[in-house]
Parts: structure tokens; C-alpha cells; sequence
């Protein structure tokens, strides 16, 4: 399968694509981060491409070339996986801080899967897109101070989930979210230092791997919560 992974320079992102690496799938790892996607391309250099890129850019023709040099002319998979954590009190966040959160977390998501479309439509198999959200953004969770942008977007990202699924349906795409709680990565650390969380991002990218590969065959538009805690 060819599958496209975003937020790879790190945590999560980055054990996904060596597990999917791992199993001979075709990998494209994006993030803004070149040194680290080059770490991540010398374990499994025939199975993954390394796309150097900032998916807030509005205009992915960078991306759209690096993909058509690499001969990729079809999608089975993309994971949403980049996220931007923002962590301020509510009196003192701006409105700029929020736009930067939608930015990453909601619009880029949006627009990538539009700019792709044409590639998912082309793979013959049934497609995933898979949203990775948090159980900040899941209704009826805990909610933590200084957290508002962060999760209010990633909520956001829930129900553009539900939508894709509805209007994606026809071309034989399914879209899922999975709202993962606390994994011990640079952004978990990030917003609660010092907490030592009981899954670590190699275990959680198990999990989303196995999610990716089956889970789109019986399930289209669900929003899942997949956490031991929260933090």
C-alpha cells in the first residue's frame, strides 16, 4: 500500500512510518523537519520518502512534485498526524495562538486531503484517511487549563471527520479520528512536564497501524477514544 504520514519528525509519527516501513508498505513522511525525516528514511530507505514540507502551506505543489518524482500515483492511506500544541490561560491567549492551532490542526488536515483526493480516488482498494485527534477535543472528556486552543481544534477536527466520511463515501474513502490520550512525546511533555504517561509512541503507533490497514472496512465517520489516561 502507499501510504502518506504527516507530523513524522518525531513521537508517534515517526514509529508509524518505520512500522508501516517495517511491513513493505510504501511510506511518505512529511514534516518541516529535514534532518529528522533523514534519520527516519536510513532504517528503510527503499520503503520510505521523505517529503520536507509545511502542511499550512496553502499551495502543495512542492509536496504534489515530490510525489510525482517518487512515482506515486495513488494513495491508500494519509494519517493526519501533525498537531500543534499551543498551552496558555485562557485570559492571556490570542487570537493568533488560536488561528496557529486551527491552522495545523484543523485547516491543514482539510486542505490535504483535497489536494489528494485526486491520488486517494486513483488507488483501486477502499481508502482510509485517518484523523488523529486527542481526548482534549473528544465531548464529555476532561478538559485541562491552558489547553483551550489546542483541544477546541482538535474537536473541531472531530466532526470534519464526520463530514468527509459523508461526502466521501461515493469514491469508495472512508475518513476515521482517533482521539488519542496521554503517549510519552515531545508534546506530551510539552503540556504537562514531568508526567510519565503509560503508552509510549511506538505501542500507540502499533495501534493506529492496525487501525489504518483494517478498520475502514467496517467502520466510516467514527470518532474513537483510544486512552489509558487523560493526562
Amino acid at each position: 500500500m502507499n501510504v502518506l504520514i504527516t507530523g513524522c519528525s518525531s513521537g508517534i509519527g515517526y514509529e508509524l512510518s518505520l512500522r508501516f516501513a517495517s511491513e513493505a508498505h510504501n511510506v511518505v513522511a512529511v514534516s518541516r523537519n529535514e534532518k529528522a525525516l533523514l534519520a527516519l528514511k536510513n532504517n528503510y530507505p527503499q520503503n520510505i520518502t521523505i517529503a520536507v514540507y509545511d502542511i499550512t502551506n496553502p499551495e502543495p505543489e512542492h509536496l504534489l512534485q515530490i510525489l510525482k518524482d517518487n512515482n506515486f500515483n495513488h494513495l491508500d492511506i494519509l494519517i493526519n498526524n501533525a498537531g500543534l500544541l499551543i498551552s496558555e490561560p485562557f485570559e492571556e491567549i490570542t487570537l493568533q495562538d488560536f488561528e496557529k492551532s486551527y491552522a495545523t490542526n484543523v485547516f491543514a488536515p482539510a486542505m490535504l486531503v483535497q489536494k489528494l483526493l485526486p491520488l486517494l480516488k486513483a488507488s483501486k482498494n477502499k481508502k482510509h484517511i485517518v484523523n488523529i485527534g486527542s481526548m482534549g477535543g473528544y465531548q464529555g472528556s476532561s478538559k485541562f487549563a491552558g489547553l483551550s486552543a489546542y483541544s477546541s481544534s482538535k474537536g473541531a477536527l472531530c466532526t470534519l471527520t464526520e463530514c468527509m466520511a459523508e461526502e466521501l463515501k461515493e469514491h469508495n474513502i472512508a475518513a476515521n479520528c482517533l482521539c488519542l490520550g496521554a503517549v510519552n512525546t515531545p508534546m506530551l511533555a510539552q503540556a504537562f512536564p514531568g508526567y510519565e504517561a503509560p503508552v509510549n509512541a511506538k505501542d500507540m503507533a502499533d495501534y493506529i497501524y492496525n487501525f489504518a490497514i483494517a478498520s475502514h472496512h467496517v467502520m466510516n465517520g467514527k470518532i474513537i477514544p483510544v486512552s489509558l489516561s487523560t493526562p
